[in-house]
């Protein structure tokens, strides 16, 4: 008989309480030809899919992408090696191994949750059926939109491989975006439209239709920039992408939070919470595992951008990975409260920090440091696994910035109050506004500020690559009088990471690897 695992997260943390959707006891293990009954067995099913969302230590992908970027360095130890090689764009043959392995994982999850809910006896309401369809559909999307971006060219599954189906090819990238974008807009039509303010406390970091609309846009972005298209391989147009985030900003009653500053656990008593009014879509963590490294309820990637070797309060020790690039702190305009809030200048803070490691800049990540005050053995856990800061993977700012790009070349004027509205949080006041112009100035000075809001989230690398491969490597390039900070990014591998050797080996020649990684 076969067997299945149903893993279950538990998403309560010290600062939020209420945090119940996927409060769930974890199942050991459950006979399939019994299992798939009834709505409480999909529940469990579905939270396996959404449990997949909080793997990711070193290989994190919003560090690895932001080493990889123009902003951070590798940092860590001598030999946090990873980190240098991200850093450097240098081969090593399974550094990507467990991105790859948990974005499958993920995927298969989706899967059996897509083609087992006809089974499921739901009786005469099938509204639950629809709603834990449409969020499968999403995080399908969501694991398959990380996936893709990393690795361009991979196989595209959409139903749970038995023993024997595991060698499938690659697909093309128009295929799997096509994947992503029906997975989507399914999602965006099944999902209850609820207000932000009416959302239930306990169901914060379940998925909604204002996530599904958000991560449209980001998806019609990246894609028709990178891949120089004019819509989504013919599933999504530019004005449905606008229709969607037009749709955020004007129904979902999310909005900016007053203070950006306040945005941040680092903010301590004046931070404004977790799933405040701008978190569209989170990642939820929790210092329940209590030390248990078989388990991934906390924020690991907390640990690994932590100060080196001690705390240094109010901030908390870590590995020192991803030291903020000085060229970012110095790019902020003065007045701009975003500088200080995202990123710690040890010098300009007064800090006492003399430890010693490769590549370390006097800069640091703010965003998502953990604090002495915050601090995950305060709750008897372990301060490398299970750090409780979510990650807040789509926020509002973003939304409204995607709709001033998306609506520079359609309504001039719904651009310019999108983009003000972020400028005006910024400097607290609206003398720092600029204007929009349609074309490559106004592009220019949304992507600027795209930098600067949402700079250490994660975003920064896909927006240097959908400006094209030429803007990636100019921006990207570090020449310094120390060696160690020397970076040259290699254009013929177009931004794309190396797919592990590992799955290249047991493959039976299925997949090839991209270009620029086989030497």
């Amino acid at each position: 008989m076969k067997k299945i695992f149903v893993a279950a997260i538990i998403l309560t943390t010290a600062i939020s309480c209420s945090k119940s959707f996927l409060e769930r006891e974890p199942i050991d293990r459950k006979v399939e030809e019994t299992f798939y009954k009834t709505p409480q067995d999909a529940l469990e099913a579905l939270v396996a899919a959404y449990d997949e969302l909080q793997y990711g230590d070193y290989d994190n992908i919003q560090l690895v992408t932001e080493i990889a970027s123009d902003d951070c360095f590798g940092g860590g130890g001598e030999s946090d090696i990873p980190w240098k090689r991200w850093d450097r764009f240098e081969n090593d043959n399974n550094t990507n191994l467990n991105n790859w392995t948990k974005y499958y994982t993920g995927i298969y999850r989706a899967n059996i949750v897509l083609s087992k809910m006809d089974g499921v006896n739901w009786g005469s309401d099938t509204t639950l059926k629809t709603r834990y369809l449409a969020e499968a559909h999403f995080l399908r999307a969501y694991y398959y939109f990380d996936l893709v971006r990393m690795f361009g060219n991979v196989p595209l599954v959409t139903t749970p491989l038995s023993p024997g189906q595991y060698n499938v090819p690659q697909a093309t990238p128009e295929a799997v975006y096509q994947l992503i974008a029906s997975d989507l807009k399914f999602a965006a039509a099944n999902l209850p439209a609820i207000a932000y303010s009416g959302i239930p406390a306990a169901e914060y970091g379940r998925v909604t239709k204002w996530a599904a609309e958000a991560l449209l846009g980001r998806v019609f972005l990246y894609y028709t920039g990178y891949y120089g298209q004019n819509d989504i391989a013919g599933t999504v147009t530019k004005q449905e992408a606008r229709t969607y985030i037009d749709d955020v900003v004007n129904a979902s009653g999310y909005t900016l939070i007053d203070s950006f500053p306040r945005l941040w656990q680092s903010a301590l008593s004046r931070f404004a919470g977790e799933d405040n009014a701008e978190t569209v879509f989170a990642i939820k963590f929790t210092y329940k595992g209590l030390g248990d490294w078989n388990k991934h309820d906390g924020n690991r990637m907390q640990v690994m951008i932590g100060f080196r070797n001690d705390a240094v309060p109010p901030y908390y020790k870590g590995w020192g990975a991803g030291p903020v690039n000085p060229k970012l702190w110095e790019a902020y305009e003065t007045g701009d409260t975003r500088r200080a809030a995202s990123i710690i200048s040890v010098e300009a803070e007064g800090l006492s920090y003399p430890a010693i490691y490769p590549q370390k800049t006097g800069f640091m990540w703010k965003k998502y440091m953990p604090m002495m005050a915050l601090k995950a053995e305060d709750y008897n856990g372990d301060f490398q696994i299970d750090n409780f800061y979510d990650y807040v993977a789509i926020r509002f700012a973003d939304v409204l910035l995607m709709g001033a790009e998306l609506n520079l070349d359609g309504d001039l004027g719904k651009a310019q109050q999108y983009y003000n509205r972020v400028r005006d949080r910024a400097f607290l006041d609206q003398n720092h506004r600029r204007t929009l112009t349609p074309g490559a100035a106004g592009k220019k000075l949304i992507m600027d500020e795209r930098r600067f809001e949402l700079a250490l989230e994660g975003q920064r690398y896909w927006d240097l690559l959908r400006q094209g491969v030429p803007v990636a490597k100019q921006a990207i390039d570090n020449s310094s009088s120390d060696a160690q900070f020397n970076v040259s990014f290699r254009p013929e591998t177009k931004g794309l990471f190396q797919i592990p050797q590992q799955e290249l080996n047991l493959s039976s020649g299925s997949l090839k690897q991209n270009a620029g990684w086989n030497q």
